[in-house]
């Protein structure tokens, strides 16, 4: 029997090969539109340390140990030495981060802590759950979102009211005891940590890493946005007991340099794993720290003046590097221009294809140029505030203790308190170690700066209002 010949001598037997070879081939052109997808929308992760100076990392020029992994980062991306942390304490600089607005528009003044002392500082519990959240932000366009490591805007002590995850944009997250959704292998108590916690203090940041891998390999359909935030190298320090070694005390600068070369072994870990899935390629890294060291041990500010809890550089201006191969200039050093907490929602947004909605209003700018290579000064001052009273805010110490407020504008700091007592301006292009104060001889610029600063406080919520 001769074959069914249709139209133009088509066989039909022809017909059939090709239906089937056009059905093997959707796999691949679905591969092929997810790799599109993927090119057009990296992956974020942003690693938010916990309490790192700029003295730590040998990157840096740190010399308290070598920090190869974190290193090697920087030489594959773009370094940044003027980056500057929204608050000189955790819960502040977390929020403007989150929000990318400055904290004290959320009542975000100094860490979160039993609501008697939240009061005394003047601030608010938890973060608003309408504020502006970035990882909602990145939800909203398409991506999936998670958070592994500390929160601390909300939860823990007695604030049990504080708002979950989802409330933020978070689709999942594994988090510490200073969060609304402590995760139980990390809090068999009611406290920071324990030694009956199930994961122990010294694995900790490698639970976070081994968290971040499997969620961006289970989403490999969709882009991820994730916060690995780790609690190192925040005190205490307690590094994993080696047999017959005496244990360290877990404020001690032994301690804490085995718990930073632990901690740069899992960043490590975190690219080696990138790398041996194919995800490394589209994804962008940022690696920077919320606020400054304590305690410094002399060399952990990098030669800044002043540490946590300090509006002097070294509380607020902080390491910072991004990645993102064959975008960012690898091995690169932008030591002109100034990036604000704030900042990294709009530039993060815009280096993702992300739309921020109409009615958002950053504190922020789109600093996207700077990060893929074309260096900028900032033309919107910088602003920053801590203390609002003398109650809570007795910390730091001796010449480490600034004013309440602080504005950098161009090649000019200017710190003074509410009161405009205590009034300090530096050059801090030329004086970066803030050892000259010139507030006697500029009185113009003094007076410049002091108008902008003190219009800037008064504008600001307060508690109650």
């Amino acid at each position: 029997m001769k074959p069914l010949i249709g139209m133009k001598g088509i066989n039909l037997c022809k017909i059939s090969a090709g239906l089937w070879l056009l059905f093997q081939a959707l796999p691949v052109t679905a591969q092929r539109k997810e790799a599109e997808r993927s090119k057009s929308q990296p992956n974020v992760i942003i690693i938010l340390t916990d309490d790192m100076g700029v003295g730590d990392l040998s990157a840096f020029g740190g010399t308290i140990v070598p920090t190869p992994n974190i290193d090697k980062l920087a030489a594959n991306g773009l370094k940044l030495t003027h980056y500057y942390s929204g608050a000189p304490i955790c819960s502040p600089s977390r929020a403007s981060i989150l929000t990318g607005m400055q904290p004290g528009k959320w009542n975000f003044v100094t860490y979160l802590d039993k609501k008697s002392h939240n009061k005394d500082a003047e601030q608010i519990d938890f973060l608003n759950p309408k504020a502006p959240s970035m990882a909602r932000f990145f939800k909203n366009a398409g991506y999936v979102t998670g958070h592994f490591g500390k929160w601390h805007m909300g939860g823990g002590r007695d604030v049990t009211d504080a708002p979950k995850f989802d409330q933020y944009g978070i689709n999942e997250h594994a988090s510490t005891y200073e969060s609304p959704e402590p995760d139980p292998l990390l809090t068999a108590t009611n406290w920071i940590w324990s030694d009956k916690d199930s994961i122990k203090r010294w694995n900790r940041t490698a639970y976070f890493v081994d968290k971040t891998l499997d969620f961006m390999n289970r989403h490999r359909a969709q882009p991820c946005f994730v916060n690995l935030w780790p609690d190192e190298v925040h005190t205490p320090w307690v590094p994993k007991p080696d047999a017959g070694e005496e244990t360290l005390k877990p404020q001690s600068e032994a301690a804490f340099k085995r718990v930073l070369q632990e901690y740069d072994i899992q960043i490590g870990r975190l690219i080696d794993g990138l790398k041996a899935s194919g995800l490394l390629e589209n994804t962008i890294i940022i690696f920077t720290s919320d606020n400054g060291a304590l305690p410094t041990f002399g060399s952990r500010s990098g030669g800044f003046r002043g540490s946590k809890l300090s509006l002097y550089e070294g509380g607020i201006r902080m390491p910072f590097i991004v990645s993102w191969p064959g975008h960012i200039p690898a091995g690169t050093t932008d030591d002109r221009s100034e990036l604000h907490a704030t900042d990294l929602l709009p530039t993060l947004s815009k280096l993702s294809g992300v739309t921020l909605p109409a009615a958002y209003q950053s504190d922020g700018v789109d600093r996207s140029a700077v990060l893929l290579g074309k260096p900028s000064f900032r033309k919107k001052e910088m602003f920053w505030e801590y203390g609002r009273n003398t109650i809570a805010y007795a910390y730091p110490k001796g010449t480490d203790k600034s004013p309440q407020l602080a504005v950098r504008s161009g090649e000019w700091k200017l710190l003074m308190n509410h009161d405009r007592s205590n009034v300090e301006l530096y050059n801090i292009i030329k004086d970066p170690a803030e050892a000259s104060n010139v507030a006697a001889t500029k009185a113009s610029k003094v007076n410049e700066l002091s108008e902008k600063l003190l219009a800037w406080w008064k504008s600001l919520p307060k508690l109650g209002e």
